[in-house]
């Protein structure tokens, strides 16, 4: 294979007196940052970006004015490539950075400072229909800058897998009223080599559109707003979204549930199955939970046969399927943290391991016992022999024992979920937005191979409007007291309702913008070491982020690190 490089790159190359027109400011950002409501203006005026095939690539338009400036917009173009090659703007998305002010930071957050935080972002057009949207209590454009605040647009380029190698060169055109329409050029490096369909990073978010149903529900009981008509394509579009940003959809539970035979047997339909595979297939899924084995037998024990005859359908439905790159997985117990949670998963897992069957058993929990966390108590024995896949806390996780069952072929998963223990990137608004991206980086300096959040991403219920105040988590003591307590901001949201912008369904955000590269860079190592160049990836991986509680905390050298890995890549392909 010959080793191409296609560049696109937006070049700012214009007099201070067109950029900074009447005090009007522009500027870009291409590292992974949020920019506050009171940031000054930037000096760069160049972007520069990224790629591989089949990989999104976004940046920031900033800008700030002493003065109003009226009805501004920002007019997309196609990119233009060699040999009159070209990305078109389909491959192009629109957004504006929506801000929410935050009185008071996330729990043990020691650096927060009281500002304006962008998060949520309002698409300028239907994530399915490509129609602009108009409709909606927000607009991405035109909008109105108020004086002397920063505002800014995310903009999200596709490559597409069949692009040719070469340079590609496009602009954003930004207009206002009664201002000359300044131009950002834009330059896009696209690697020669193609990032897979279906990524190699495992990822158990949940379903936004299923959290969303009792969101809506609660809303309409209570005659704020009525509950959605077409959940079908509520989940359609969900579904699409979390996909783009390499996180698995989640299909219809009725798709899982095999038919209970007279024979005591149990059995997928054809019609399951081939449901079940074009979901697999649309959505590049890579990980199905499957339902709690609960749901078919009270007694492991006592009800063996039974529970076998479930768990052989399983085995059934994945060799029908013939997509081997999907991991079946029965999420077995949340976070264990009692003599009685213990014995559970001793009983139940053991005996599902013993059923050597594809389904396999996942439990929220470290691999090794901690006296004193959650009452956990070596005492109680461990969970050896009774789970497939391990699931601790970023700050739970401990190598050496991790090692361990990684050598006695378990698998290792990570999740995070509010401040607990020593600081590890936590996932808050009003945290650094590369907390988002760095914990790829460091699952795959351990092998993690899969990554999991609750609340479905979608967890809007201790807010009047999500577009009005931010997001958060507080405590179910703390809400019946009514006293005031931790609060975490953003905890279990990474999207938002589209309602308020003009659809049905869910908008990103910046921090699923951060995730998703941080995803993207997994797969970069994830094929390094295909090629059997780990070593080299390994050593650019622990000079950025050795641990869990030691990373490097400059966006720039994520990206310059980045570039160093596809240049890797694209030696071992040539």
């Amino acid at each position: 294979m010959r080793a191409k490089v296609f560049i696109i790159s937006l070049c700012m190359l214009f007099p201070c007196s067109l950029i900074a027109q009447s005090g009007w400011n522009i500027w870009t950002v291409t590292t992974t940052e949020h920019i506050l409501r009171d940031a000054p203006p930037g000096k760069s005026r160049t972007v520069r970006l990224w790629a591989a095939r089949n990989e999104w690539e976004g940046f920031q338009i900033l800008m700030r004015s002493d003065k109003t400036i009226s009805h501004v917009w920002i007019e997309l173009q196609d990119f233009q490539g060699p040999h009159g090659t070209k990305i078109s703007t389909n491959h192009i998305r629109l957004y504006r950075e929506h801000q929410f002010y935050l009185p008071q930071g996330t729990y043990r957050n020691r650096s927060f400072r009281p500002g304006w935080y962008p998060d949520p972002l309002i698409p300028a057009r239907h994530p399915l229909t490509g129609q602009p949207l108009t409709q909606g209590r927000f607009r991405a454009q035109p909008f109105d800058l108020p004086p002397n605040q920063t505002h800014g647009f995310w903009i999200d380029l596709y490559v597409p897998p069949n692009t040719p190698a070469g340079i590609y060169r496009g602009v954003c055109r930004v207009h206002a009223k009664d201002q000359k329409p300044i131009d950002v050029p834009i330059t896009l490096t696209v690697w020669d080599f193609t990032l897979p369909k279906t990524f190699t990073l495992r990822t158990a978010m949940g379903s936004p559109a299923d959290r969303m149903r009792s969101y809506y529900r609660k809303r309409a009981q209570a005659g704020i707003e009525p509950e959605p008509t077409d959940w079908d394509a509520i989940r359609t579009q969900c579904a699409t979204l979390v996909s783009e940003h390499h996180i698995n959809a989640t299909p219809s539970r009725t798709l899982l549930i095999p038919k209970a035979r007279p024979d005591g047997t149990f059995r997928f339909s054809p019609s399951q199955i081939s449901a079940l595979r074009d979901f697999i297939d649309r959505y590049h899924v890579n990980a199905i939970q499957v339902p709690h084995p609960s749901t078919v037998v009270q007694d492991p024990v006592a009800q063996r046969d039974r529970l076998y005859a479930w768990l052989a359908a399983f085995n059934q439905l994945a060799q029908q399927l013939q997509r081997p790159q999907v991991l079946f997985y029965t999420y077995l117990k949340d976070e264990p943290n009692t003599l009685g949670d213990y014995r559970y998963v001793q009983k139940w897992g053991r005996i599902i391991r013993e059923a050597q069957s594809v389904v396999k058993v996942l439990v929220v929990e470290q691999t090794w016992t901690a006296p004193g966390f959650g009452g956990a108590d070596s005492a109680w024995g461990n969970l050896y022999g009774a789970v497939d896949i391990w699931c601790p806390l970023f700050s739970l996780f401990r190598p050496e024992s991790a090692a361990k069952r990684q050598a006695l072929g378990e698998i290792i998963w990570t999740y995070t979920a509010l401040c607990q223990g020593k600081p590890t990137p936590w996932w808050h608004i009003d945290y650094p937005l590369l907390h988002y991206r760095v914990p790829a980086w460091i699952a795959w300096r351990y092998r993690i191979r899969g990554l999991l959040y609750w609340g479905g991403m979608s967890y809007w219920q201790q807010v009047k409007d999500p577009w009005l105040e931010a997001p958060f988590y507080s405590s179910r003591s703390t809400r019946a007291s009514g006293k005031k307590g931790p609060i975490f901001w953003g905890e279990g949201s990474l999207v938002y309702p589209a309602r308020p912008v003009g659809y049905e369904g869910i908008v990103p955000s910046l921090r699923l913008k951060a995730l998703r590269d941080g995803i993207e860079d997994y797969e970069y190592l994830a094929l390094l070491e295909k090629l059997g160049r780990a070593n080299e990836a390994q050593k650019i991986v622990q000079s950025l982020a050795p641990s869990w509680f030691e990373w490097d905390p400059r966006p720039s050298d994520y990206e310059t690190a980045r570039k160093r890995l596809a240049e890797l890549i694209v030696k071992a392909f040539h």
